[in-house]
């Protein structure tokens, strides 16, 4: 990996990575090749932002998230910490997009507006490849998102959602093993098979 020169604990930052004035970013946070983060924007420590990925302005990353290849992180995004963002995810943040501006008929701002719809990722989360992320919705911690999901409702702490549109299939531990039966989550105290923490 090429990078600028750091001092240690800085982050790193490729060569080909396009990092804009007012972006922060926290201790050892590898930004890889051909990233581009828009300022303003905030990522924490011990985070790795993936090839060709964007982010746009006013996002906020948490602290040891993995963001993998070719994500597009779009303005009103929140993401926690200890969050994985797998290949190819798509957030998006407007329910009514238009390339015009319906008022006056011309090409329409492409910055945000009273349209514009917050979505928040919470702590342990995991989206999966190639899933596609709704606006104004809450991932809830813990959460997982099935690869090729496209979800359109919010998504409960510890919950297994897939498909299309995603649906809740189950529940799943801080370690992402399954719990419980189908729907059923696992009674209180039940032991995690892989990790051993209590439900």
């Amino acid at each position: 990996m090429s990078h600028v020169p750091s001092r240690d604990g800085a982050p790193r930052i490729h060569a080909t990575a396009l990092v804009e004035p007012g972006v922060e970013l926290g201790e050892r946070t590898s930004v890889w090749d051909n990233v581009h983060i828009r300022g303003p924007a905030t990522i924490g420590r011990d985070c790795i932002i993936g090839e060709k990925t964007y982010v746009a302005y006013d996002v906020k990353i948490g602290d040891f998230v993995k963001v993998n290849a070719q994500v597009y992180i779009c303005t009103g995004v929140t993401i926690a910490d200890r969050v994985m963002i797998a290949a190819g995810v798509v957030f998006t943040n407007d329910r009514y997009p238009r390339a015009f501006d319906p008022a006056g008929g011309g090409l329409a701002d492409s910055g945000p507006n009273e349209d514009t719809l917050a979505t928040t990722v919470h702590e342990g989360a995991t989206i999966g490849a190639g899933a596609i992320i709704g606006p104004g919705l809450t991932i809830g911690a813990y959460a997982m998102v099935g690869m090729g999901s496209v979800v359109t409702s919010d998504v409960p702490p510890h919950g297994l959602v897939f498909g299309n549109p995603a649906r809740l299939r189950g529940w799943v531990c801080v370690c992402g093993e399954p719990r419980g039966e189908g729907l059923e989550p696992a009674r209180p105290g039940t032991a995690c098979p892989r990790c051993g923490r209590a439900s």
